[in-house]
């Protein structure tokens, strides 16, 4: 065989292995969301937590569950921050002393503990350190918590905060059960 019988032989080859390994236009494409979503459907309401991950962009789609749970920290701590800045909006122009220091309370509890716990949750998983990520896990959904029941007593104030509390409340736990399925993997 000839040197360039050879090469072309070997070209041949590689292109042949090249066709073989590149994908086809008609396989099917992997809806990641979908796997990741369905993974922790035990904790979250599929459709929202679906709705929640294709909302940071088209790449979700294709992102791996590690992605997925930093984008629901992303989210989660971008929507304890806008109920951080309503609960002290809502506190500046409350008349009633119970509401206003219960509009208070939920904003210190936003800005003090969830919201920094969940950005250094999300700091620590991005560097995939799965042990200190889940020393914050009992920090970043108590915002939520804690401020329905400083608002106990002030139920017209309660309701202005409920949507807020309870959109926090399911991206930390998507964030959280995201965390355990993925430390999990390693």
């Amino acid at each position: 065989m000839t040197s360039r019988s050879s090469s072309s032989l070997l070209l041949f080859v590689l292109l042949a292995l090249a066709v073989q390994a590149a994908p086809s236009a008609g396989a099917p494409v992997v809806d990641t969301v979908a796997d990741s979503c369905d993974a922790i459907r035990d904790f979250v309401d599929y459709a929202f937590c679906a709705a929640a991950l294709r909302s940071s962009g088209p790449g979700a789609a294709t992102a791996d569950r590690h992605a997925h749970l930093l984008i629901a920290a992303d989210l989660a701590a971008a929507r304890g921050t806008s109920a951080r800045d309503a609960a002290t909006a809502m506190a500046r122009d409350e008349r009633d002393p119970g509401a206003r220091d219960g509009m208070e309370a939920c904003g210190i509890l936003y800005g003090a503990t969830s919201v920094p716990a969940l950005q250094f949750m999300r700091g620590y998983a991005a560097a995939r350190a799965w042990d200190r990520a889940r020393s914050l896990l009992s920090l970043t959904g108590q915002a939520g918590i804690g401020c329905e029941a400083a608002l106990a007593g002030a139920p017209a104030a309660k309701g202005r905060m409920a949507a807020a509390n309870r959109e926090f409340d399911q991206l930390t736990t998507m964030a959280t059960a995201l965390l355990n399925k993925v430390d999990h993997l390693g």
